[in-house]
């Protein structure tokens, strides 16, 4: 059985993994299937049906918002938006980071020492408000949304990947492919990167709570995800403006949310014990 199987199988051993991940998962089976299987759509208004309480009656079973509609399915829609917004400024911060961090750590010298300078600068801007500035400026919108929280994220990738670059171009079988003569891209994707799966499927479990947040900070603040869409960050914010009227309205998506981000942060934490259990046989 090869490590990375060996891995697996542990992972599907820890409850800690297996609930946090079942959870998730159970999460966006309901946000897909949740507005198909429902009578309502997320756009209808119903005005005979302002701020009705949740219940049973006409299948509001999250009660309705300030224009009547359907609160669940615009819960579910939040769901998907909020997931699909960190899972792809997860992904762009993954590539970056690692191929940065990897680039950096493996060549080192003064490129190295350039490159880590660069994202001392970076990482030293404020960025919350340079993202703010960004989506003004050029009006939100889905891709737009992508690239700030991306361009946040990847910094502390590319700081954790290199630090174990650093170790690992020491090992014996990195320094075999030098003295062969292999090439440093290759040795990069076929050496490197193999040997940063576990640090990297950590961090990004960790981070996707952080992008998360900060897709949700920015439709807080009525920067992010703009009408007919909505997402979890946006439906916290119209529920705290009818807090007294219809605390509902609060109360669902903040619980869907703060679910969603203990759920990721439990896994994180689940696949560092996996891992670190792994590396100390």
């Amino acid at each position: 059985m090869s490590a990375l199987a060996r891995t697996f199988t542990r992972a599907r051993r820890s409850k800690t993994v297996v609930i946090s991940g079942g959870t998730l998962v159970a999460i966006a089976i309901v946000s897909i299937l949740g507005p198909l299987l429902s009578p309502h759509d997320y756009l209808t208004t119903n005005f005979d049906r302002i701020l009705q309480s949740p219940g049973l009656s006409q299948f509001n079973i999250f009660g309705t918002d300030n224009l009547g509609r359907d609160l669940f399915v615009r819960a579910m829609l939040g769901v998907q938006v909020t997931l699909i917004v960190a899972m792809v400024a997860s992904a762009m911060s993954l590539v970056i980071g690692v191929l940065y961090g990897a680039t950096a750590g493996f060549v080192g010298g003064r490129v190295d020492a350039v490159m880590m300078r660069l994202v001392d600068t970076v990482y030293a801007m404020p960025f919350i408000f340079f993202v703010i500035l960004l989506l003004v400026v050029f009006e939100s919108n889905f891709l737009l949304i992508f690239v700030a929280i991306g361009a946040i994220n990847w910094l502390d990738m590319a700081r954790i990947v290199r630090g174990q670059t650093l170790s690992l171009r020491e090992r014996e079988f990195v320094q075999a492919a030098q003295l062969m003569g292999v090439s440093t891209p290759r040795i990069i994707f076929r050496h490197i990167a193999p040997n940063l799966v576990g640090v990297v499927i950590v961090y990004v479990t960790l981070t996707i709570p952080q992008a998360i947040l900060i897709e949700s900070f920015l439709s807080f603040l009525g920067l992010g995800i703009q009408e007919p869409r909505t997402s979890l960050g946006k439906l916290v914010n119209d529920g705290t403006l009818a807090m007294d009227s219809a605390p509902w309205m609060l109360l669902m998506p903040a619980t869907l949310l703060a679910a969603v981000l203990l759920c990721f942060n439990f896994l994180g934490d689940g696949l560092r014990d996996v891992f670190d259990s792994r590396q100390s046989r």
